[in-house]
């Protein structure tokens, strides 16, 4: 079993934004309007967007942002984040920057002091 089966299939898209709009003002938005169908937002800095959602929900998702901010533009739908921020180098620049991984060592580290 694949894991897209798992978890279902993405899409992520791609918005120029009004740039006074923030990230947490933004997820706040959707989630009252959509409640738990709310898309996911990925990144949302300097004017530029990427949410994520379910194929089926991509045209409410667009609905819904245009609704939120009457100067967001929906640019591209992907089916992957990397194509996306290859496509529009602002989206690399501004990207959140990677989670903090534990190295192994680390991890057998903190395991030891409960043994």
């Amino acid at each position: 079993m694949t894991v897209k089966s798992k978890r279902g299939r993405r899409r992520y898209i791609a918005f120029t934004v009004s740039p006074s709009l923030r990230r947490s003002a933004l997820i706040e938005a959707l989630t009252e309007r959509m409640g738990a169908d709310a898309p996911r937002v990925i990144q949302c800095s300097e004017g530029w967007c990427i949410i994520r959602c379910p194929p089926n929900m991509c045209a409410r998702s667009i609905s819904m942002m245009s609704e939120i901010d009457p100067q967001a533009v929906s640019l591209r739908t992907s089916g992957t984040l990397i194509s996306l921020r290859q496509r529009y180098p602002e989206l690399m620049r501004l990207r959140p920057p990677p989670k903090r991984r534990r190295s192994i060592i680390q991890t057998l580290t903190r395991v030891s002091r409960y043994i």
